[in-house]
């Protein structure tokens, strides 16, 4: 039997998983359990590159899981860790950082944003921080890498880094490619349409959270921007419009343009009304997963210890090969 394919995925738990989040890839990911061996790192370690309330952040890594587990990653199909559960990222990270020029670092586009926003904590760890994600992906021979448009400047310098790994000590690293799977939509700020719907928008009405109240996600739609007309299509002068509608259609399975047909002449409350129902269809059953799992201390727990063991099995591979070829004394066992 052929071996399947690895796939390897990182979020923060900086933040809720948002709308855009879970229609954009979470509800896809489930189709690739069968297809792909599948790991979902909580790159918890990325995380502390910005300042972090511990106790806030636990508690957002813990929810993180549990709602990977609950839009239907199995954990037996798919090892799903903690960063931070897996000391060999930290020890490979360390090791890629001899292997990586300034030159590369200065290049990084996402440090000059995050450095811009939070200019009282630039760190030495948000500098290197494309680093870390190279040990995370090179950590497990990784066949493949979902990656949206802000993080491609990041694979390409894993790549960087294992083309030059390799050339100077032989086959050691698989070079990943970037996993171009069905496209999720691209959900929209719900008050400014033009930009992606982010979970760390200050502006709560622009995000709809996986975790909030119908009478809130209702509230929410209902207040989205629009535009002066009534008529309800896909268009680009309409950003606002063509978000909802794009919205509808990932939450309904219908096409942008039976949509379309199907409000024709109805206006924009009741499109929007419809619009609001078929996200609380969807993420209903998703919150009473996670309501049922988070009574379930011991299976979570569980979840956790065995994601981390089989991580580390995996990791140590890789770790132990890249130690000796750099000439690393062997652990006395």
């Amino acid at each position: 039997m052929e071996e399947k394919k690895r796939i390897f995925s990182g979020m923060q738990p900086s933040g809720m998983i948002t709308l855009g989040n879970y229609l954009g890839a979470m509800k896809n990911w489930t189709a690739l359990q069968n297809d792909y061996d599948c790991l979902y790192c909580i790159v918890d370690m990325h995380a502390i590159t910005v300042r972090q309330d511990p106790v806030k952040l636990r508690k957002q890594a813990k929810d993180l899981l549990t709602q990977y587990l609950a839009v239907g990653l199995d954990p037996e199909k798919n090892t799903i860790y903690y960063q931070s559960h897996v000391s060999q990222h930290a020890e490979l990270g360390w090791i890629l950082n001899c292997y990586t020029y300034m030159g590369e670092m200065n290049r990084m586009t996402q440090f000059k944003d995050k450095a811009a926003k939070h200019a009282d904590n630039i760190n030495t760890g948000l500098y290197t921080y494309p680093v870390l994600m190279a040990a995370d992906i090179l950590l497990y021979q990784t066949d493949l890498v979902p990656v949206g448009e802000d993080q491609r400047q990041h694979l390409e310098i894993t790549r960087d880094i294992a083309g030059r790994f390799n050339t100077i000590y032989g086959d050691t690293f698989k070079i990943p490619e970037a996993y171009i799977g069905k496209v999720g939509a691209r959900v929209m700020a719900l008050q400014e349409p033009t930009k992606k719907m982010s979970k760390s928008d200050e502006n709560k009405n622009n995000t709809i959270i996986l975790m909030d109240e119908p009478a809130v996600i209702m509230n929410k739609i209902k207040r989205a921007v629009t535009d002066s007309e009534d008529e309800v299509r896909f268009s680009e002068d309409k950003p606002g419009i063509s978000n909802l509608l794009g919205i509808y259609s990932a939450c309904t399975g219908k096409t942008i343009a039976e949509a379309e047909k199907e409000f024709a002449g109805a206006g924009y409350g009741t499109f929007k009304t419809a619009v609001g129902e078929a996200v609380v269809a969807n993420l209903e059953p998703i919150q009473q997963r996670v309501r049922d799992l988070e009574k379930n201390k011991d299976y979570l727990d569980e979840v956790i210890k065995k994601g981390a063991e089989r991580a580390s099995k995996l990791a140590e591979r890789t770790l132990s090969k890249v130690q000796k070829r750099v000439g690393f004394l062997p652990k006395v066992r």
